[in-house]
């Protein structure tokens, strides 16, 4: 298959093309470098001269606090961006993989979120992603969307590594134990999209690795995993609430997605979140010669 990927330099769309690539698929991995998604002639001209079967859309404004100042750059390149790689994709002729988030919903829910349950998003980065889930459903005629949660991996910033590394500095880190969700480790997700891509069976799917935490419980689980390979963690952690870290946007305090669709439509569903930490935090502190 002939695969574009959109923010192929992120941590999702790094993994996903680097696995791609094993699998031997022909991949035009496009960065901000090679392709400005809020330009309409620049995604039609790439897409018109690679002539994908498929366009993996992982590009997106994902800084949560800084889409509240900067409302009008949220929307121009989650929902803009968007709407311009859907109608590149569609008159390609390609299925189009939308990655979208935990933050269409409110979060406030007793009961984890299902792929149709009515969305309400809270903030300028869940809202302008909504959007962009509309515009994909709108104008592309064979669609995924893809909402994740919690999403860490090798290559960027993330909660893990942040974790790994206050707790080799820091005596004391406070977490937050009030907000429950899904850790989603890159290479699991990415392995879920390469099984979508091959089918035809279209619509919204919500995955993450399986199982649910607190922010707190995760923490715990990063430097326990941590010490099992030999890392010295000298922080003690407490738990906080999320009122005593006040910031711009509002999280949510439930982002624990159901796999409906991942069950109903025969595919393998992710592993335990613990198990995809486990491995990652083993990949991320093994001697080079391994």
């Amino acid at each position: 298959m002939k695969v574009l990927v959109t923010g192929a330099n992120g941590q999702l769309g790094k993994d996903m093309v680097l696995l791609l690539l094993q699998k031997g698929h022909e991949v035009q991995a496009c960065g901000r470098t090679e392709l400005d998604i809020t330009s309409q002639e620049q995604c039609m001209r790439i897409m018109a001269a690679f002539h994908p079967d498929v366009v993996i859309h992982c590009a997106a404004f994902t800084a949560v606090d800084a889409a509240e100042d900067d409302i009008d750059k949220a929307y121009q390149v989650n929902a803009g961006g968007t709407r311009n790689i859907a109608v590149a994709a569609e008159k390609a002729g390609a299925k189009l993989v939308y990655i979208s988030t935990d933050y269409v919903f409110d979060g406030q829910s007793m009961l984890p979120y299902r792929e149709y349950d009515n969305t309400d998003p809270q903030g300028v980065y869940g809202k302008s992603k909504r959007a962009g889930e509309l515009l994909a459903q709108t104008l592309s005629s064979r669609y995924f969307i893809v909402r994740t949660s919690w999403v860490y991996g090798m290559h960027g910033n993330n909660f893990v590594k942040t974790m790994l590394r206050l707790g080799q500095e820091k005596p004391l880190v406070q977490v937050v134990h009030d907000q429950k969700g899904s850790p989603t480790y890159t290479m699991d997700l990415a392995g879920f999209l390469l099984q979508l891509i091959q089918t035809e069976k279209y619509g919204i799917y919500h995955a993450s690795n399986s199982g649910e935490c607190t922010w707190f419980e995760f923490a715990q689980a990063i430097f326990e995993e941590a010490q099992q390979v030999g890392l010295t963690i000298t922080a003690q952690l407490e738990p906080c609430t999320t009122a005593q870290f006040p910031r711009p946007a509002p999280r949510p305090a439930n982002s624990v997605m159901d796999h409906v669709s991942i069950r109903t439509n025969g595919f393998h569903d992710l592993r335990h979140w613990r198990a995809g930490l486990k491995y990652f935090i083993h990949l991320l502190n093994k001697p080079v010669s391994e």
